[in-house]
């Protein structure tokens, strides 16, 4: 199990990068961000979380999967709004919205390109999981009114993460 880096870890906020080539060490972070999931009660877990800046998460909405270098080739014009929270945003839940239907493009842990049509709620972690590998978290997803009330909250977390990883300036 890895540790989940926190609002606040300059990682969460870079853009991470494509995975060239699926060899043994892709094979262990996958392994790796499955145990860390698991361990966290989490649904989705995105690389950069665990401090690894590259284009890969898993998530497990019944059935796991890995999703390495994907792209959203499409979303629908139908969203819904439903709470989200985020392991590296402990204990804040909000409000987001998401669109119903997406068609996400990725190579699995095998190698094979997948071309996947995901729903609802599917759809709704596969977005959030996406966003964290460039850079974006659930609450830069919410209106500004909503951060304003909940910043003490999120500056607590930064206070947290800069004493998790001494490279942080809190």
């Amino acid at each position: 199990m890895r540790h989940i880096r926190l609002l606040g870890d300059p990682i969460l906020r870079r853009k991470a990068k494509e995975v060239e080539k699926i060899d043994e060490n892709i094979k262990a972070l996958v392994k790796d961000l499955f145990e860390t999931m698991y361990a966290t009660d989490g649904i989705g877990l995105a690389a950069p979380q665990i401090g690894v800046p590259l284009r890969i998460f898993v998530m497990d909405d019944g059935t796991p999967k890995t999703f390495i270098n994907p792209a959203i080739v499409f979303k629908s014009a139908e969203t819904n709004i439903a709470e989200e929270g985020c392991l590296s945003v402990p204990e804040v839940f909000e409000n987001v919205e998401r669109s119903n239907e997406i068609v996400i493009r990725y190579t699995d842990l095998d190698g094979n390109e997948i071309e996947e049509r995901l729903s609802g709620y599917s759809a709704r972690v596969a977005q959030h999981e996406y966003d964290h590998l460039d850079g974006i978290l659930f609450i830069d997803l919410i209106p500004a009114s909503r951060r304003f009330a909940i910043r003490q909250k999120l500056s607590n977390i930064i206070k947290q993460s800069g004493k998790k990883y001494s490279t942080n300036k809190p």
